[in-house]
């Protein structure tokens, strides 16, 4: 009987596992889990769960029932420390081992801090990334107190914007000249900048920070390039993920801003696949990170299939989204390279849609409480639908009607 450890109770881990059962009902599946915790969404961590609109029964990814139905060995509280691909063999830190005949990196990510010595390692200095992270902000933000969140992102704004419901003096601090400058539109942008605004947070742009100035071993304020003091009783750090690489690293797979893997999810060692945020896969034919439920759900049934020998090949439709306050962003496609913005109301009021085109081709699409538009938009990306921005800024144009003649 062959054997499938899986490295990593995230989203792609559990996801891997249950396909793998549906492919073969006898396979040996073992997931290795680092966090004493039955695996969980982590994307609502910042939304609803924060907000008490989910619990954490609704927040795991199975219930502790599913791993024994399906036969599925969980390793909870056990890290994996270093892969012998020789010998097919992955030791753990509690002094034992397993041995493999096709191994799946599903390492997720970690959220990426400020250096200790500018003072990101004090208490008062969080990240938001894990269960952890989200109880303990939960326990620490009080009504009336000074929150600065570094980073205008979207793990930032969204942290920003439920702290601001709880009562808190909020400022967001973004180094580049706008919030969202790696990740949206400039229209989009002033969209949520005008949001957060609506809710008295303070956004500063263009704003680098010098250093978190100490008193009695936390930080009492940030100290900006410009000298200026921001005072504060907790502060976010929301400054992106750095992939956790650190065991394909040390097993020798090619590795680069993340687990290099191929359209089939291999990694450098055919034996050894890759599925989540911890994986560079190639996309649009240029090396791409895609971190998303979207991904690591869809990589990993890919990597499942072809481990139970069924060749499948990778070809994603990216899918974001963030909720703030009463905004629910819905991202379908991906807007790298675009040279074009196309704005177009939606049906109901308040609700519209940011187009991005690269040389005349559609790409990618923001939408802002535009749910209908959303919908189309996704499958109208998925079937490869030449659709150009004279269309799309033409009100006339029905979009439902070009997805209707798409399917045929």
């Amino acid at each position: 009987m062959s054997h499938t450890v899986i490295i990593g109770g995230s989203h792609a881990g559990v996801a891997a596992a249950a396909a793998l059962r549906q492919h073969d009902a006898n396979m040996e599946i073992t997931l290795v889990c680092g966090e004493n915790e039955l695996p969980y969404q982590r994307p609502p961590l910042s939304k609803a769960y924060m907000s008490g609109e989910m619990s954490l029964d609704r927040l795991r990814l199975r219930p502790a029932s599913w791993y024994e139905e399906n036969n599925i060995a969980l390793k909870l509280g056990v890290a994996a420390t270093a892969i012998d691909r020789v010998g097919h063999h992955v030791h753990l830190d509690s002094g034992d081992g397993l041995s493999y005949d096709a191994l799946v990196l599903a390492t997720g990510a970690e959220a990426r801090r400020l250096p200790a010595e500018i003072g990101g390692d004090l208490p008062n200095v969080r990240v938001m990334r894990s269960l952890d992270d989200a109880n303990g902000l939960m326990t620490d933000m009080k009504p009336g107190q000074k929150l600065v969140v570094i980073g205008g992102g979207y793990i930032g704004l969204e942290a920003a914007a439920e702290a601001a419901k709880k009562g808190l003096d909020v400022t967001v601090v973004e180094a580049a000249e706008r919030i969202l400058r790696r990740v949206a539109c400039r229209e989009t942008a002033d969209a949520f900048r005008a949001l957060h605004q609506s809710h008295g947070v303070t956004i500063l742009e263009n704003t680098q920070i010098e250093r978190l100035v100490e008193a009695g071993g936390i930080a009492s304020a940030v100290k900006l390039a410009n000298g200026e003091e921001l005072p504060l009783d907790l502060a976010i750090v929301g400054i992106g993920i750095a992939p956790n690489v650190q065991l394909a690293e040390a097993a020798g797979l090619e590795t680069a801003v993340g687990v290099v893997v191929d359209d089939h999810g291999r990694t450098s060692d055919p034996e050894i696949l890759a599925a989540g945020d911890c994986t560079v896969l190639p996309f649009d034919n240029m090396p791409t990170r895609l971190e998303s439920v979207q991904n690591a759900h869809d990589q990993a049934a890919v990597v499942a299939a072809n481990i139970a020998g069924i060749d499948t090949v990778y070809a994603p439709t990216p899918w974001f989204w963030s909720d703030q306050y009463d905004m629910k962003l819905q991202i379908a496609g991906l807007n790298r390279g675009y040279d074009a913005v196309v704005v177009r109301p939606g049906k109901r009021e308040g609700a519209v849609s940011h187009f991005y085109f690269r040389q005349g081709r559609f790409i990618a699409v923001d939408c802002l409480n535009d749910a209908a538009t959303y919908a189309m938009s996704r499958k109208l990306l998925e079937g490869g639908a030449m659709i150009s921005p004279e269309q799309i800024a033409d009100d006339a144009f029905d979009l439902r009607a070009a997805m209707k003649a798409l399917q045929g």
